[in-house]
């Protein structure tokens, strides 16, 4: 079982001219003690439901950036992109330059966005929930047409692209791997799928991410598609640190459903949260899965 740290808050330290060092050292200390990834949200409002929506954030691939020089092995991502925040062309081509400047550590984490208010907000176009979709679809054929051979035209309902040039192309062989994040059951999760190397889910339960792994294979079954070729991984929403026998007992269980990798989120000072990482629940997770 690999972990890694999902970093959704910036609001400690208050002092915005620490934001920086703190990120890096976090980075740091989880990279050392053994985190697999390091991923942050893609947001521009704090969520409302965790924090006030006027909390700090961060625009998440210049953050990614940054940590990209700070470490050296961590698999980089959002957990998730939004699919309405970036032109796909474009989106590509910022993940290509983050794989392309990390070494061949990125990874396309995207989903179908759903936060109205900061779309509204700063002006982002907000379209029914089937029309994202589809949207997410295109996004994904263009992305993977980008990181192929083929350099012509793809023409969508939505999108259109006269060319697909992308160069320099990614590091990462045969492409940064796609991870859809999401358990929708009828459209997100044949989306990953159709189209994933990984998927991403909530880990509310057990036994709900069972049932959202039943459905993925079914999906998988009727697509052709080996569903044990997607890595299944998902995103721990309960506080790691209040209870870490119980969330090695949950490692345990998730890793018997085939979850490699499970996202952790600090509920404390980043560091001090990446500190306590490495002294009371890495250790116990080399005998999981």
């Amino acid at each position: 079982m690999r972990l890694g740290l999902h970093y959704w808050n910036y609001s400690t330290p208050a002092d915005p001219t620490k934001t920086a060092a703190t990120l890096a050292e976090t980075a740091r200390v989880a990279e050392q003690a053994g985190v697999s990834s390091f991923t942050v949200m893609d947001h521009y409002f704090q969520m409302e439901g965790a924090a006030s929506a006027d909390e700090p954030m961060l625009e998440g691939y210049t953050t990614l950036g940054y940590v990209a020089a700070k470490t050296e092995r961590v698999t980089l991502g959002l957990l998730v992109t939004g699919v309405m925040y970036r032109h796909p062309g474009l989106l590509a081509k910022i993940v290509t330059t983050l794989d392309v400047l990390s070494g061949g550590r990125a990874r396309l984490g995207i989903g179908a966005s759903w936060y109205e208010r900061e779309q509204r907000g700063l002006g982002v176009p907000v379209v029914p929930v089937a029309e994202r979709f589809e949207r997410l679809e295109e996004t994904l054929q263009i992305c993977l047409q980008m990181w192929s051979g083929n350099n012509g035209p793809f023409h969508g309902r939505h999108y259109r692209l006269a060319e697909t040039l992308c160069v320099p192309a990614p590091l990462s062989r045969p492409r940064p791997p796609i991870m859809v994040g999401g358990g929708g059951e009828k459209k997100t999760l044949l989306l990953a799928a159709r189209y994933a190397d990984a998927c991403n889910l909530f880990g509310s339960s057990p036994a709900d991410v069972a049932h959202k792994l039943a459905v993925l294979r079914s999906h998988c079954d009727a697509e052709g598609r080996d569903y044990n070729s997607i890595e299944k991984t998902v995103l721990a929403v309960q506080p790691v640190l209040a209870d870490v026998d119980a969330f090695i007992a949950a490692a345990g269980e998730y890793a018997a459903l085939g979850v490699t990798e499970v996202e952790i989120m600090p509920d404390r000072h980043p560091v001090e949260f990446a500190e306590q990482l490495a002294e009371r629940v890495l250790p116990r997770l080399t005998d999981v899965g």
